[in-house]
C-alpha cells in the first residue's frame, strides 16, 4: 500500500478541480476525483495525472444526493485506504439569471442543495472520518480546503441565490476549523475571481474588457493553475498557523481603491 497522501477533490476533472489536481499530483499526492460524466470522458485528464505521478480513482457522483456523497468518501476510502484531503470545488451556476426580487424556490433549492448542503455534508462526512484517523494515529494529518468565490462577499443582484450559498460557504469554513482545530486539522477557504474556464466562456469578452478598464489590479483573467498552487502551499503546510482563513485569489478585484 503506497504511504501517499490522498486528496478527494469534487469537480476535479475541470476547470478549477482540474488544475488543483494537476498541483496536487505534483507535489506527490494521489487523487480522487469525484465528477458527473461518464468514466471514458475523463480518461485524457486522468492520463495526464498518472503521467505527473498520482495513482488516480474516479468516484462518480451528484454532490447533491446524500447517497452519492457516502458513496465517494466509500469509494475513496475503499481504493486508497486512507483520505489526508478534501478539497470543496464543485459548483453549479444558477440555471437562469434572475433579479433578487424574481429567484423562485426551485432554483434557489437546486443551488443551495449542490453549493451549500451538499458540500456541508461532504465536510462534515469526511471531517469525522478525520477524526477517527486522528484517534487511531496522532501521526495522521488531514486539512480541508473549500473552493468558494469572491461572490461571497461581492454581491449580484441577478445571482443572488449563488452569492448566498458562497457566503454560506464562508461561515461553514470557521465553524469546521473551530471544531476541527483541536485535532490539529487545518480549514481554509480560496475565493477565485474571474478564472478562464468554460464556465465564464460565453461572458469571456465581456470581462476581458472589463479588466482592461480596471477590473483588477492583475491585468489578466485567473487561471486554474493559479488556484492550484494557492491549495497546494496549503495543503503541504506553506501557510502555517493561519486555520479558518480566507485566500483571496481575484487579482485584487476586491481591493479598496480610491
Amino acid at each position: 500500500m503506497s504511504d501517499k497522501k490522498v486528496a478527494l477533490i469534487t469537480g476535479g476533472t475541470r476547470g478549477i478541480g482540474f488544475g488543483i489536481a494537476k498541483s496536487l499530483a505534483t507535489e506527490g499526492y494521489d487523487l480522487a476525483l469525484n465528477g458527473m460524466r461518464p468514466t471514458e470522458d475523463i480518461k485524457e485528464m486522468i492520463n495526464e495525472l498518472e503521467k505527473l505521478g498520482a495513482k488516480v480513482a474516479y468516484v462518480q457522483g451528484n454532490l447533491g444526493v446524500k447517497e452519492d456523497r457516502e458513496k465517494m468518501v466509500f469509494q475513496t476510502l475503499a481504493h486508497f485506504q486512507r483520505l489526508n484531503l478534501l478539497v470543496n470545488n464543485a459548483g453549479v451556476a444558477p440555471r437562469v439569471r434572475k433579479d433578487v426580487l424574481e429567484i423562485d424556490e426551485d432554483d434557489y433549492d437546486y443551488m443551495l442543495d449542490i453549493n451549500l448542503k451538499g458540500t456541508f455534508f461532504l465536510s462534515q462526512l469526511v471531517a469525522n472520518q478525520m477524526l477517527k484517523e486522528k484517534a487511531a494515529s496522532t501521526a495522521f494529518e488531514g486539512s480541508i480546503i473549500t473552493i468558494s468565490s469572491i461572490s461571497a462577499e461581492v454581491a449580484s443582484i441577478n445571482r443572488g441565490e449563488y452569492c448566498m450559498a458562497k457566503a454560506g460557504l464562508g461561515m461553514m469554513t470557521k465553524l469546521l476549523a473551530i471544531r476541527l482545530g483541536e485535532a490539529g486539522i487545518p480549514v481554509y477557504e480560496v475565493r477565485p475571481g474571474v478564472i478562464e474556464t468554460d464556465m465564464i466562456s460565453k461572458v469571456k469578452g465581456k470581462y476581458e474588457d472589463l479588466i482592461a478598464n480596471g477590473l483588477t489590479v492583475e491585468k489578466r483573467l485567473g487561471q486554474p493553475e493559479d488556484i492550484g498552487r494557492i491549495v497546494a502551499s496549503l495543503a503541504t503546510g506553506g501557510i502555517p498557523y493561519s486555520t479558518g482563513q480566507v485566500i483571496m485569489a481575484d487579482g485584487g478585484l476586491t481591493l479598496r481603491r480610491l
